[in-house]
């Protein structure tokens, strides 16, 4: 008896090890999506001013350089429900991987100005599709107790894709200041790292995008879309491995159970109950954007040449608060199923429209405030990482049930690209026009705006297993059902 005892006890630990070696990787691998999301948004910010000098452009045309991976990753997001759906989650995604290589490829050797502008647009749709499935991709992964942790893996890879570029970026910089002379007639070299260094940091991006594309062959299918496909048997497989032979039945019912007899179509999305939740995932999307996070990851550099700084420092500066990104991200990480999700996003979301309204007193009052913009920047860097950044690629996928997910969370992405494409061409003019500081506030004011919706509108979702969270939206969507 105590033999079995034993015995039973040994392999319930052994299938416990094996199952967390598999979750790990499968949700990095497909982290990785997010890595590559990041360092693709975050390089044109070294970039900018030595296109626009190479190719004499524009505010307007900076603008169009800036927003053009943006229009790409509307178009990705938009066919990525419909991809996720017929195709999978995985497939989408080794595509995904390609344009991202090939994307990084044309940025480094294009002819002109157009050719640039395609291949940032051919990056974008990559980054569409790893926004919209990558952290659906996990989130379909993990279990209840770990999924908010798990996914926001998925945030901390965007952090530390958009520190890596601010750091290439800035070692380029670096290397073309201080080489140009040992580097002059090495050919190819030093016209990628010195003479057009730009190059070279977009070219960066061929390395982690293979990786990308490799890893993802030696990963499953999500076991929900199997499921969901008709594909039963090789569900169970995959979730035998994820949560052991003790709790396969009863994990395999519960998916099985969440799509029987429901439609699908698109149009349930706006049956009462599950529009309040289309609408939650949508403004979380436009505030995130509108919060002007990606503006300081876009046109950091820029930003901090009007507080004062030459171009070196501003570089230098720009990785500094990718490293303050990182660490906030990291601390969500460990906190968001501890704490939940509303307490982290209406909080962190207030000092986020605290230190927004702030730089633009500062910069109203200060011509060149130098290093006291650079703290109130910072302090909104780690509080955005800490709040909206941390949540929304959590809180989307978690509020939608299996047989809507793809498609939901392409719309609430969509609007998360559309925004995004929309401030990042129009900052540029617009700060040209109205000045900085009232750009700091208009980002102040949204964010406000913000904090009152998050408090009235976002449910809460820590440790709910996805299946159980579908039920908080009734037909009525009331607010005593998705507190």
């Amino acid at each position: 008896m105590i033999e079995e005892s034993v015995l039973t006890a040994n392999k319930f630990a052994q299938e416990f090890r094996g199952s967390k070696k598999f979750l790990t990787l499968a949700c990095f691998v497909a982290s990785l999506g997010g890595f590559l999301f990041g360092f693709d948004t975050a390089v044109i910010s070294g970039t900018i001013t030595q296109v626009q000098q190479q190719f004499n452009l524009t505010n307007l045309q900076v603008g169009d350089f800036t927003s053009s991976a943006l229009v790409g990753c509307i178009v990705g997001a938009i066919i990525a429900g419909w991809l996720g759906d017929k195709f999978g989650r995985r497939p989408p995604l080794i595509c995904a991987a390609v344009l991202f290589f090939v994307s990084a490829l044309g940025c480094t050797i294009p002819p002109n100005y157009r050719v640039l502008l395609l291949a940032r647009f051919v990056g974008g749709v990559g980054v569409g599709l790893a926004s919209v499935l990558s952290p659906m991709y996990i989130s379909e992964f993990s279990p209840p107790r770990l999924r908010g942790r798990l996914v926001a893996l998925y945030q901390l890879s965007i952090v530390v894709g958009i520190l890596v570029a601010y750091f290439s970026n800035w070692q380029i910089q670096n290397f073309a200041e201080h080489n140009s002379q040992a580097f002059s007639g090495v050919g190819i070299w030093h016209y990628i790292l010195v003479e057009q260094g730009w190059r070279g940091m977009f070219g960066a991006g061929m390395i982690p995008a293979g990786l990308f594309f490799l890893l993802l062959f030696v990963v499953p299918e999500s076991p929900r879309w199997l499921v969901k496909a008709g594909y039963e048997n090789r569900a169970k497989v995959i979730i035998h491995k994820l949560v052991g032979s003790s709790e396969v039945v009863a994990e395999f019912n519960d998916i099985k159970a969440s799509l029987v007899h429901k439609p699908t179509a698109l149009t349930e999305l706006f049956k009462p109950g599950l529009r309040i939740a289309l609408m939650v995932g949508v403004m979380l999307s436009v505030f995130g954007q509108m919060s002007g996070v990606n503006i300081v990851v876009y046109y950091g550099p820029e930003i901090l040449k009007q507080a004062g700084f030459a171009i070196g420092s501003a570089l230098q500066f720009q990785v500094l608060f990718g490293v303050v990104n990182l660490i906030f991200t990291i601390l969500a990480l460990f906190i968001i199923d501890r704490f939940g999700r509303r307490p982290l996003l209406i909080g962190g979301m207030a000092m986020v429209a605290a230190a927004m309204l702030a730089a633009s007193v500062i910069q109203a009052s200060m011509e060149k405030p130098g290093i006291i913009m650079v703290i109130v920047l910072g302090i909104y860097i780690a509080s955005v990482a800490l709040s909206i950044c941390a949540v929304i690629w959590v809180i989307i996928p978690e509020i939608y049930p299996t047989r809507v997910r793809a498609r939901a969370c392409s719309i609430a992405t969509f609007a998360n690209w559309g925004v995004n494409a929309f401030s990042a061409k129009l900052f540029p003019w617009y700060v040209a026009k109205m000045g900085m500081a009232a750009g700091y506030l208009t980002f102040g004011i949204i964010c406000v705006i913000a904090v009152l919706f998050f408090y009235k509108f976002v449910p809460e979702t820590k440790c709910k297993k996805l299946e159980d969270i579908e039920m908080l939206w009734d037909n009525e969507g009331n607010r005593r059902r998705v507190s």
